[in-house]
């Protein structure tokens, strides 16, 4: 009998030493995943910073076209709007790249604006920013997949429910051409 009361102790023991170790780890994925949205928020800032001086610079030589600066300005105010999901996110900054995007088309047609040294410069600085969103993503979506998993798996599913850990959601693009292949021709 005794030993009964023994083994049932040391499985109790265990049992707890299990719960609290799943705990404390789905409670540093949550931080990592919190963390790693932080360090998006602040690059997707950085971008967001940089439109207002590019689309100054490309209103001095394209004044003209004023519907593609508009939407940029549009597209920057939404995407920089606090208190958003990053589904709700990755939306707005698909539209502001697509924006972006527009704009630079239209700088193609200005020789001169091509040649400005602002203006080159506030390019490389925003693809350099585009870059470290990229990276940004990759290590957000990696603790995501991280702690979606251990929500979703057995046992720990039974912990993430109990203390109210949830499915988190990824940071994805919906650019229809950044998922397309890019078309080759020899």
């Amino acid at each position: 009998m005794e030993f009964f009361f023994i083994a049932l102790a040391v499985i109790l023991v265990i049992a707890v030493v299990w719960a609290i170790s799943a705990y404390n780890g789905l409670v540093r994925l949550r931080n990592l995943v919190q963390e790693a949205w932080r360090q998006i928020d602040v690059e997707l800032q950085r971008r967001h910073d940089l439109i207002p001086n590019l689309v100054e610079t490309v209103k001095g030589y394209a004044s003209h076209e004023k519907t593609t600066l508009e939407d940029v300005t549009q597209a920057r105010t939404i995407a920089a709007a606090p208190g958003s999901t990053p589904g709700q996110q990755a939306q707005q900054e698909n539209v502001l790249t697509q924006a972006l995007g527009r704009l630079f088309a239209v700088a193609e047609a200005y020789p001169d604006l091509k040649a400005n040294t602002n203006f080159l410069e506030l390019q490389r600085e925003l693809t350099n920013t585009e870059d470290r969103v990229a990276a940004g993503r990759r290590f957000y979506n990696a603790n995501v997949r991280e702690i979606n998993t251990k929500v979703e798996t057995f046992p720990t599913t039974i912990i993430a429910s109990m203390f109210g850990f949830h499915r988190e959601e990824y940071f994805e693009t919906e650019d229809a051409a950044a998922r397309q292949a890019p078309d080759v021709q020899f």
